[in-house]
């Protein structure tokens, strides 16, 4: 039986192990034409392949440096890992293992103190300290009964701009939005060509539209219609989905979704990875006309440096709590924390809660409960009065989110 080795990728090695990483997801392989504009979001850095003994890459995973931002307002350097694959015939063999041990302690050697993905399969990443960290949900929006509540969403306009124009514009608008909440990820330079121009440029048919306020661009909305007419509804309205809706100000928000709704010869208004806390339903007259049509896990977060980690987060008012961490691949984060509303050191002290590091990654930014996770015996418990404690410290009022695909 063949062996393999994990190494870095180097410089000209990067369409092949997009490749892998296209048949593991059961994709096709990067055409010339889309391997051109994917090239700049795929640069040879960061990356770790697994290869057979002819040199051949059987198994792939990439980050790329983005910053997050964490309760209090503060963005940490994160590595955004954006693709995690093994070859078919290659898989079982103890390849993901290895390379995910390369790739964490690669990001522990170098500093960053957090790691983020975007789990295809939920039973995976938790045995490597990754923990689901924020969620999204699906809305469909019944066209014909959404009518908006007076003066909503009237401050301002909103323009289709040309894809050229979006590719030029969007970015810097972007950068409004970074910082707004917890779990918000920034996009970096290489970010833009192979997930937001290869989409608004393409074949595909997006718009998109931008919205106008008093103090400028300050909001967009990226979109596709679908026409769903048939034999037996040829008068049924085209279904818009919408891919992604950005806005620095609620009346950005809700002008956005004015303009959404007011398009003519539409049933529905529909997209995935919104924030679980949008008050959609208050913008319209019948609330019932806005479903969520799912809840689903969207940002999954590693602390890879736990101390730096819970240092540059915010708390709430509580007495300090004691937290004894293990973590399997990195150990050095093995070991007790206090938290409190004035800092986290490392302690000695007896330990309230124990818990392993994927559950304090789900925890960090604020999604979720302490008392929760310890009534499924995912926390343990040595303290009962600190499990109000910790979820008084740790939860936040806004609910995280992370608003980025990669």
């Amino acid at each position: 039986m063949s062996e393999f080795h994990v190494r870095a990728v180097a410089e000209g090695e990067q369409r092949a192990c997009l490749g892998v990483l296209a048949e593991s997801l059961h994709g096709k392989p990067a055409s010339d034409e889309v391997w051109a504009k994917m090239a700049p979001s795929w640069p040879a850095a960061g990356k770790f392949a697994a290869f057979d003994d002819h040199g051949t890459p059987v198994g792939i995973t990439s980050s790329f440096e983005v910053e997050l931002t964490v309760p209090g307002g503060r963005k940490l350097v994160t590595a955004a890992v954006d693709g995690v694959g093994v070859r078919a015939d290659w898989t079982r063999r103890g390849i993901l293992t290895a390379m995910m041990a390369v790739q964490l302690e690669d990001f522990a050697a170098r500093g960053v103190p957090l790691a983020a993905l975007h789990a295809s399969e939920a039973v995976i990443y938790g045995r490597f300290g990754y923990g689901a960290a924020t969620f999204c949900r699906g809305v469909s929006v019944e066209r014909p009964r959404a009518r908006l509540r007076d003066g909503v969403g009237r401050e301002g306009v909103v323009r289709f701009v040309t894809p050229a124009e979006a590719v030029e514009r969007v970015p810097a608008l972007y950068h409004r939005f970074e910082g707004t909440r917890p779990g918000f990820v920034s996009r970096p330079a290489n970010w833009w060509p192979g997930f937001f121009e290869r989409v608004v440029t393409g074949n595909d048919g997006y718009r998109v539209a931008v919205h106008t306020g008093p103090d400028g661009d300050d909001g967009f909305v990226v979109y596709q219609t679908i026409d769903t007419r048939d034999r037996q509804a040829p008068e049924r309205g085209a279904l818009l989905d919408v891919r992604e809706l950005h806005a620095a100000t609620p009346q950005a928000w809700a002008g956005l979704w004015r303009f959404l709704l007011s398009i003519d010869l539409v049933s529905a208004v529909a997209g995935r990875g919104f924030p679980l806390d949008d008050p959609l339903a208050e913008l319209v007259t019948d609330p019932r006309a806005v479903n969520t049509t799912e809840v689903i896990d969207d940002l999954w977060l590693r602390l890879v440096d736990v101390l730096a980690a819970l240092r540059a987060r915010s708390y709430g008012t509580a007495e300090p709590v004691v937290l004894e961490v293990h973590d399997k691949q990195l150990p050095d984060n093995d070991g007790r924390y206090v938290v409190g509303p004035d800092g986290v050191d490392r302690t000695t002290a007896e330990a309230d809660l124990r818990l392993d590091v994927a559950i304090l990654s789900s925890l960090y930014l604020g999604h979720g409960l302490f008392g929760d996770l310890a009534l499924s015996g995912r926390v343990e418990v040595l303290d009962e009065a600190a499990v109000a404690r910790a979820d008084a410290l740790f939860h936040t009022a806004r609910t995280p989110w992370c608003g980025t695909f990669f």
